[in-house]
């Protein structure tokens, strides 16, 4: 009676790991959506390495891709022969193939326009799947912005001289969520990191705001870095291009001498773990 007690037992804790996507090997999917890039060498390295850090993490699941920019979907496979999915299509295709349990994790970095736009999109399909659950943007807790801070600075530690400013340059969006960029200066001031900035392409603080904030201190150098997931065309054109309008012809028509570190979030681990993190707690959530 004991061993039949003890097997019974074993069963109920498998079935209890497999409905919460533990043993999903058949049945369950990981859905990671990009706004996407053309970057080739960036794709793989920021995109690519977070997707392959979620699939290193549970090898259980199906780890899938899908962009949502059309316009970088139409030209990669114009140009390189390269298919990758939108959102309706990977969920058509998840469909298609039986998924039962689909987690979806963007590479987003805030609840923007985008993020609410895919999760209308996933709300057409709630009855096409047994569960369907969506995982946070990358910066969504204080601590994410605090692991996010930490990572980006270990990063650049050896650039701090006393000389040099690090100004990190994000896209900006109209949306409320824009101030994440405010709050993630925040904390970089609550941490005593008082060489770092942070500035935006598109909406505020704007590399005006950036000069005005480093203006009159002793830097003679600008480091600058994306705030951005992939290392794409903002990073390659409006941060580090030789147009005078990039942020780099302008600062150094303000006298610094400028650096730029062609390097998407995604290819730093500190910034995976993040993603996979919020992977984790989306199947937490499955009841």
């Amino acid at each position: 009676m004991r061993s039949f007690r003890v097997v019974l037992c074993a069963m109920a804790l498998l079935c209890g790991l497999m409905a919460t996507g533990f043993d999903n090997k058949e049945g369950g999917a990981i859905l990671v959506v990009s706004f996407g890039t053309s970057y080739n060498e960036s794709r793989e390295q920021t995109i690519g390495a977070i997707e392959e850090a979620i699939r290193e993490a549970y090898p259980d699941y199906d780890v899938r891709r899908a962009f949502t920019s059309q316009i970088i979907i139409d030209k990669l496979k114009e140009r390189d022969g390269l298919e990758i999915d939108n959102v309706t299509q990977a969920l058509d295709r998840a469909v298609a193939d039986g998924i039962k349990t689909l987690i979806v994790q963007p590479t987003h970095l805030m609840h923007g326009f985008e993020y609410t736009d895919l999760k209308d999109e996933l709300d057409k399909y709630t009855d096409k799947f047994d569960t369907i659950v969506m995982g946070e943007p990358l910066l969504n807790t204080e601590e994410d912005f605090e692991q996010v801070a930490d990572t980006l600075a270990k990063d650049t530690e050896s650039y701090v001289d006393g000389k040099t400013a690090v100004v990190f340059m994000g896209h900006g969006t109209e949306a409320d969520s824009n101030e994440i960029y405010a709050q993630m200066q925040g904390v970089f001031e609550d941490k005593e990191l008082a060489d770092y900035y942070v500035g935006t392409v598109e909406a505020e603080p704007s590399l005006d705001d950036v000069i005005a904030a480093i203006d009159g201190k002793d830097y003679t150098r600008v480091v600058l870095e994306p705030l951005m997931v992939v290392a794409g065309d903002h990073a390659n054109n409006d941060m580090a291009g030789d147009e005078d309008d990039s942020w780099k012809s302008i600062l150094t028509g303000e006298g610094y001498e400028v650096e730029c570190i062609l390097e998407g979030l995604g290819q730093k681990e500190g910034i995976q773990q993040i993603y996979v993190a919020h992977v984790q707690d989306a199947i937490d959530s499955i009841a």
